[in-house]
């Protein structure tokens, strides 16, 4: 009977698409696969699953309910406790870089910042240190790290939340993540699964009393597999707790009612163990999205600020005393969710909920239905803004220093510039999403982070004026300032002492934020006219830039504009991280985990809006064809070979490096084209994908006057037979650090997964039967090491 119910609902969905007549695409419907896998264990959690057992054995039909039903209380999301169990509830919180509205907690460089970084400790190190303060205010769920959006288009309002737009990076980086906050005891939340690449349209809405969709990402197989679904196996791989799916809908199905990407793809595929959660809001069935395989339904039974039925809650009480929903179903759906529990030790002394993360005005404490035990106020940062100072600085990408500007020596005449050098004016938190601070959080005050739910609250920043100050004051130096770009924009630097600067420094930023997607690549507050008044009267002007990117730079082949810097998002010491750089206290080393193009036009926008769909009132208007496949950021500059400012993997550093001695060997030769059919499934799949097949070498030597670090990455180029997307993919980096004169050896293990291509015929990963091949250099297009491997 439940499974004909979701039935019932898939076929009414189909005929809605044939009713409405949309012919968008050949993936525009999303197949049905029940029922929903239940939970093994594997993966290491067998022990915690039968805690798991025993717990669930205890429940009343009603406990169970609750269990898997958002209810208000004191944190984001929460689950009820159950005092006769000595269950003491579960706190779930945002976000990917900070325990959000917490205060006395750390606010840490955002995930496109980390990426910069292309340094998997610091990424690593940071996981772990963000378990920590989560864990020290008593959340249980961090919700975080971010994969979805991967950031299809670069005018993504999210992509800062998470990595990069290549599968590889993205993937790499969310596993160390993962393994990095669990290792503190947090369960890890990886978002938003999947597809989720545009703000724009991601949630129903009204138009002339007609309900419109959320837009559908209409996704391919192969590219389904080989681009969006990668870095989520790999978060798998790493262990992550729980999944939360996303508002849009995936091939016509909404994602957290979406059978085949949630039962499907994650729990079957790729051995998924842990639970699916929704995010807030996004549930819109109950029975239907339960068989679909969504576990949890968040925010529950009162939906932000106004009250709302869950289609949780007591609908599962009477689903399953009417016999259309299986008591063995909801089980499953606990058992997901107490084993992690389980494994992570959080039934041992767990801290209380600290009582200033309550989210002011989301959950009032008058509509609290269960009693949940606050504790006091705690200070979690540690030490661990040395950390954030150290990746604020790892993750500043060096595009252009003429005639050495940077490192600066010691100029006794300094100006500071621009908006974003100022500390903040407006507070120190961002969180709305609709009340104007969604258009630009503030006009003077540096940016840190971006807005919405992936957002902190400072407990303190160090702005970029205060850091320069205090150093230029050390030695003595003057240091002028002007922080009003309106001013900048309209009277020019006439303010200043009459002999120009030594050096002008511009602090230039791009806002972005959850609720929207960005309108320009170029930054606001009329940067470009602060950036060419500024250098027409200062022959060596250093440009920052702070905030969402990539951004098109047109100023950058300015003569007086001698250095740039994108410093990304970097946290709350992003002053402090900022000066290491400019002063030669820490080299630049970063990378850039995009493209900069020459100009806005040059990048296949790739998102769906225009005045015509928002007056639209076709319920299914709304459809985002990926008829790109994999084809996004440098694959998609390379398959054109069009041109770029800046390209993928490049940045600058105040040295020099070179490679040599490519090696190449093969460590299972003749293995079968595709993974055994009895292999075990683990967390990430088939762990037959998991095994190293070949390995690459090559010598890399700092040839230049400085100590520094670089990162050597692999590409690799696939036949012809792994189809038309036969570009170079990136499936290797190392980050070493060289004294001068240093050399070190740098091996790319690659596993059977990274060698092999999607066979959408075999549904499998299949390794090609001729050569594939190899490049390493410094970037995507600064190759300089070139070979061949056949597995």
């Amino acid at each position: 009977m439940l499974q004909s119910t979701a039935f019932a609902w898939l076929a009414l969905a189909t005929a809605s698409v044939a009713q409405f007549g949309i012919k968008h695409s050949q993936y525009e419907t999303s197949p049905p696969v029940y029922p929903s896998p239940n939970i093994t264990g594997a993966g290491g959690w067998e022990e915690a699953l039968e805690k798991a057992r025993a717990f669930v054995a205890q429940l009343s039909l009603e406990e169970k309910a609750d269990m898997v039903t958002g209810t208000p209380g004191p944190c984001v999301g929460n689950i009820a406790p159950i005092p006769r169990l000595n269950f003491t509830g579960l706190c779930l919180q945002d976000g990917p870089l900070a325990i959000r509205q917490a205060v006395y907690a750390s606010v840490f460089p955002a995930g496109l910042s980390a990426a910069a970084s292309w340094d998997r400790d610091l990424v690593h190190q940071r996981g772990v240190f963000m378990g920590e303060e989560f864990k020290g205010k008593g959340a249980h769920v961090a919700l975080g790290p971010v994969v979805g959006p991967l950031g299809r288009s670069p005018f993504g309002g999210r992509n800062w939340e998470g990595f990069s737009p290549d599968s590889y990076l993205s993937g790499t980086l969310v596993e160390e993540t993962v393994i990095g906050m669990q290792s503190a005891g947090v369960q890890a939340c990886t978002k938003h699964y999947i597809g989720n690449e545009q703000e724009i349209q991601r949630n129903p809405t009204t138009v002339d009393g007609t309900t419109v969709e959320a837009i559908s990402s209409n996704i391919d197989d192969k590219t389904m597999h080989e681009t969006y679904l990668w870095p989520f196996a790999n978060a798998l791989h790493g262990g992550s707790a729980s999944i939360m799916c996303s508002y849009n809908r995936i091939n016509g199905s909404y994602g957290c009612q979406n059978s085949k990407t949630l039962n499907g793809l994650l729990k079957d595929e790729l051995g998924f163990q842990g639970y699916v959660m929704s995010d807030w809001g996004a549930t819109h069935v109950g029975v239907a999205a339960i068989e679909a395989g969504l576990d949890m339904d968040m925010p529950g039974g009162i939906a932000f600020t106004s009250a709302s039925p869950s289609y949780f809650g007591e609908n599962i009480t009477i689903a399953v005393n009417n016999g259309s929903l299986s008591i063995e179903r909801v089980d499953d759906m606990i058992l997901r969710i107490m084993t992690p529990y389980y494994h992570l030790g959080q039934d041992a002394g767990y801290p209380s909920v600290d009582r200033s993360t309550q989210p002011l005005g989301f959950f009032p404490l008058a509509n609290y239905v269960h009693q949940f035990t606050l504790g006091p106020l705690v200070d979690v940062r540690d030490e661990h803004a040395k950390l954030i100072r150290e990746l604020g600085a790892a993750g500043t990408v060096l595009l252009k220093n003429m005639n050495n500007t940077l490192p600066l020596k010691e100029p006794m005449n300094i100006g500071v510039f621009g908006n974003d050098a100022a500390d903040f004016t407006q507070g120190q938190y961002t969180l709305s999403l609709s009340n104007g601070l969604s258009s630009g959080n503030y006009d003077i005050g540096t940016l840190a982070v971006g807005g919405g739910s992936g957002t902190g609250r400072f407990t303190y920043v160090v702005p970029p004026l205060d850091a320069i100050k205090a150093r230029g004051q050390s030695y003595g130096a003057l240091v002028q300032y002007m922080t009003d770009n309106y001013a900048i924009s309209n009277s020019g630097l006439s303010s200043l002492a009459p002999t120009p600067p030594d050096v002008c420094i511009i602090f230039l930023k791009s806002w972005a934020s959850e609720g929207d997607d960005r309108a320009t690549l170029i930054a606001e507050w009329n940067s470009t006219v602060v950036v060419e008044n500024a250098a027409a009267v200062c022959p060596n002007t250093v440009v920052v830039l702070h905030g969402a990117a990539p951004n098109v730079l047109p100023w950058k082949d300015n003569a007086n504009v001698t250095a740039i810097l994108a410093a990304h998002m970097p946290g709350q010491e992003t002053g402090n991280s900022i000066v290491d750089i400019l002063w030669g206290d820490m080299n630049p080393s970063g990378k850039l985990p995009y493209t900069i193009a020459n100009q806005e036009s040059d990048y296949a926008k790739n998102l769906v809006n225009s005045t015509e769909l928002a007056e639209s009132t076709d319920p299914l208007a709304w459809q985002a064809d990926f008829t790109e496949g994999n084809i996004i950021d440098y694959k998609e500059f390379d398959a054109q070979n069009k041109s770029v400012a800046y390209e993928f993997g490049f940045g600058l550093s105040y040295t020099t490096f070179e490679l040599s001695d490519l090696q190449v060997h093969v460590s299972a030769a003749n293995s079968t084209r595709t993974p055994s059919t009895t292999a075990k499934i683990i967390p990430g799949g088939n762990e037959e994908l998991w095994q190293v097949l070949a390995t690459v070498s090559a010598t890399v030597k700092n040839t230049g006057t400085v100590d520094g670090a670089t990162v050597p990455q692999l590409y690799l180029s696939f036949p012809s037979e792994a189809g038309d997307d036969t570009v170079r993919n990136l499936r290797g980096f190392d980050k070493v650090s060289l004294g001068v004169g240093e050399t070190a050896s740098v091996e790319f293990s690659l596993m059977r997964r990274d060698l092999s291509y999607w066979d959408t015929a075999a549904q499998a990963w299949r390794l090609p039967s001729s050569a594939i091949g190899v490049d390493v250099g410094f970037s995507s297009r600064d190759l300089k090491l070139n070979g061949q491997i056949t597995v």
